[in-house]
């Protein structure tokens, strides 16, 4: 069975391993090999400046705002997200009443609720980015006119047009749109749980509150911690990029910058003015914020193994 075992595997990766060094290893080379010159995107002739677009970068008020806002991103969004799909996973396995046969149930259509949680993943971010941009119209969208019709007229919000509410509108849809995903993966994973640690738990006096935090949430560590690698990558990603650039009022990532973030402003600086040079900075500072978050939640979330 020994025999040609190298050349055996070898032969599976080595395709999938050159495909994946020609289209993600080799280009983020480029960007930043192309960091240190003054490319603008259209013309093939540049030069090498060194660390000029490194420094730029720094005095750049729009970059530490667009910084600031993704890195509110990366720590809100998981957290709340994480959080949200916990609490609707443990209630459709295991958070149900006591019923006669059976000491841990779900509750009553569990099955309907994966459906209605998981149906925002069906549609394209763009989609229900579109869909709430109009929900959230201060003049006629759903959300002011729902305040009318209960008598809160006098309470109309501009919402996507107010600095201070904007970045806290498009957060909002980007949890409700992934939030589902997240419930349906967490309720895979407490469904393999064996039921009868549940019984022994409420047999020796134990509550939800208890079983929780005591048995389903250390025995979940490892798809927890996966889920919010994820859900970090996915906010400092394409997701916030389409949701910003979609939604926001005026310039992309308006009003005053209120909602740019890192993904958007590589966009705006390669496709704008054509600094394409300058946006692969940025992109390089997003790499590196990006490894940074999935290193700091990969160490800080390290626990023992669990197993069952």
């Amino acid at each position: 069975m020994q025999h040609g075992k190298y050349r055996f595997i070898a032969g599976f990766l080595v395709v999938p391993l050159a495909l994946y060094a020609l289209f993600v290893i080799w280009p983020f080379i480029q960007a930043i090999f192309y960091s240190f010159t003054n490319w603008t995107g259209l013309s093939p002739e540049f030069k090498m400046i060194g660390l000029d677009n490194y420094s730029r970068m720094l005095e750049d008020d729009v970059f530490w705002k667009a910084l600031q806002h993704s890195l509110v991103f990366a720590v809100v969004l998981p957290l709340v997200t994480i959080g949200l799909a916990l609490f609707f996973a443990f209630m459709i396995n295991v958070g149900g009443r006591r019923r006669k046969g059976a000491a841990v149930t779900g509750v009553r259509g569990s099955g309907f609720y994966k459906i209605v949680y998981f149906f925002p993943q069906v549609l394209s971010i763009a989609i229900v980015a579109l869909l709430f941009k109009f929900a959230y119209n201060p003049s006629d969208g759903a959300i002011n006119s729902a305040l009318k019709a209960v008598g809160l007229g006098s309470i109309q919000p501009e919402w996507l047009g107010d600095p201070d509410l904007a970045l806290i509108c498009v957060m909002v849809v980007l949890v409700w749109s992934t939030v589902g995903f997240f419930v349906v993966l967490f309720s895979a994973g407490m469904a393999s749980i064996p039921r009868d640690f549940y019984e022994a738990a409420l047999l020796d006096g134990a509550n939800r509150f208890t079983t929780f935090f005591r048995i389903t949430l250390p025995l979940l560590w490892d798809t927890v911690q996966s889920g919010w690698i994820y859900m970090g990558i996915l906010a400092l990603g394409a997701e916030s990029f389409a949701v910003v650039h979609i939604m926001t009022v005026g310039p992309s990532g308006g009003p005053d910058y209120s909602t740019i973030v890192l993904p958007l402003y590589v966009y705006q600086k390669a496709f704008g003015p054509g600094q394409a040079a300058y946006a692969t900075t940025i992109g390089v500072a997003l790499l590196l914020v990006t490894l940074l978050f999935a290193a700091v939640v990969m160490r800080l979330g390290r626990r023992e193994r669990l197993e069952f």
